[in-house]
């Protein structure tokens, strides 16, 4: 994406010693996708002719529909793309496809887990965001559509509905599988959005993973809170119908929290609701830097390392200190007992914030990575970014990097792209 040009500030150094001082454009609609999945998004349908006679009537019968109707998604500040419609309320495959026959289930009942899950399908498919065109699933591919499909709900939704399959809730009770959702009813047509919320990126909760339907394609990367524009309106929403994810494996909606599940729920090869469950309540705990991404089902080294650190700052060492939660770690983590988590270190080279050179390197991924870029962002070097900075650093990262250090003044090895001490400790100023 763009951004605003930036302006030449005075020049300095960004040695690393103790001593120092510290997008889119006016694209067209994408041409509807004839070929569909016959699993979601797995294989290809061998007979698409019928679909293809079906679905090529929906374009007109949307069009047909009172304008003012189909609430609009802004894009990405500054990336040059226009609103890009969403399609008003309707079942499955829509009006002119091959309606959900089943009887109407007001609220379906499924789990975090599943939302997620099916979010990803998405995603990994790269489905092209549109108005008109219906997955083979039958949600319709734009913002309100993906969300639908995500909770499982019997019709396609849109930005001014989806609110009754929900509760309001706060900031702090966000878990994944909730929405963000920004429904304009003044004025539908300016701004409305709606993402699956997929968990925080790091522990000052200033980010979290987005899931979004969103030109060109479905879409997940690290997003700042609680988005990128026209941050005071949108309300976080936990769907109505969301359960435990296992027998008696906790829901994380404020449900009381399960007794010790044993230890054959973790470890290498460990994947269920218990092992999402350890890293929420971890990352509660000040361990949200050691996972790059949100917890998840799949135990991983940041489960490891993020119970060992809990482990040690309660003062235990050799087996009791592990890396596995046993039943005391357990215990300690659901009752909000025993000591947090504490911060890895001092700070570097006496800069606030500062991790050091080693978090910003080719291979790396990191929060500290993730809020670099986001900083980057707001300083208006945004347009180095594609898809937006996440957690793993990358070539737009340094080329971003380098721009700022430029705008110092600063030329050959001190514009590298590569930030020191004194580049973070400007551009966080």
């Amino acid at each position: 994406m763009t951004a605003p040009m930036f302006e030449e500030v005075a020049p300095a150094s960004d040695c690393d010693c103790p001593g120092c001082r510290q997008g889119l454009g006016t694209a067209t609609r994408p041409r509807p996708d004839r070929t569909r999945p016959a699993t979601r998004g797995v294989v290809v349908v061998a007979a698409a002719s019928a679909a293809s006679a079906a679905l090529g009537a929906l374009a007109p019968a949307a069009a047909a529909v009172t304008p003012g109707r189909f609430p609009h998604r802004q894009a990405l500040p500054g990336d040059g793309a226009q609103d890009t419609p969403q399609g008003a309320r309707g079942p499955l495959h829509g009006a002119a496809g091959n309606p959900d026959k089943s009887p109407a289930v007001p609220i379906p009942a499924t789990t975090r887990t599943q939302i997620i899950d099916r979010a990803k399908v998405w995603v990994a498919a790269k489905v092209p965001y549109s108005m008109y065109d219906y997955w083979s699933d039958g949600y319709r591919q734009d913002c309100s559509g993906y969300v639908s499909m995500a909770w499982g709900l019997p019709e396609n939704e849109w930005t001014g509905s989806l609110d009754q399959f929900g509760v309001k809730i706060t900031k702090e009770e966000l878990q994944p599988g909730d929405m963000l959702l920004f429904h304009n009813p003044d004025d539908p047509e300016k701004g409305s959005h709606v993402v699956i919320f997929g968990g925080w990126t790091d522990h000052t909760r200033t980010h979290y993973t987005v899931y979004e339907q969103t030109p060109p394609h479905t879409r997940s990367q690290a997003t700042p809170y609680p988005y990128w524009n026209n941050t005071d309106k949108y309300v976080p929403y936990r769907y109505k119908g969301v359960s435990q994810g296992a027998a008696g494996a906790p829901a994380g909606d404020g449900r009381k929290a399960p007794p010790y599940p044993g230890a054959a729920y973790f470890g290498p090869g460990a994947d269920n609701a218990y092992v999402t469950r350890l890293g929420e309540l971890l990352a509660a705990r000040g361990g949200r830097a050691y996972y790059s991404e949100g917890p998840g089902p799949v135990w991983g080294e940041a489960d490891r390392s993020a119970t060992l650190a809990f482990q040690r700052a309660q003062g235990w060492t050799g087996a009791d200190a592990d890396g596995l939660p046993g039943r005391r770690t357990w215990e300690l983590l659901v009752t909000g007992r025993g000591k947090d988590i504490g911060p890895a270190g001092p700070a570097s080279h006496g800069v606030p914030g500062y991790p050091g050179r080693r978090y910003f390197r080719p291979g790396a991924a990191n929060d500290h990575v993730t809020r670099l870029g986001a900083q980057l962002v707001r300083k208006g070097f945004g347009r180095f970014y594609s898809l937006g900075p996440g957690p793993r650093w990358e070539e737009s990262d340094r080329r971003a990097v380098e721009a700022f250090q430029r705008t110092q003044g600063w030329r050959g090895g001190a514009a590298d792209g590569y930030p020191g001490p004194e580049t973070w400790r400007r551009l966080f100023a």
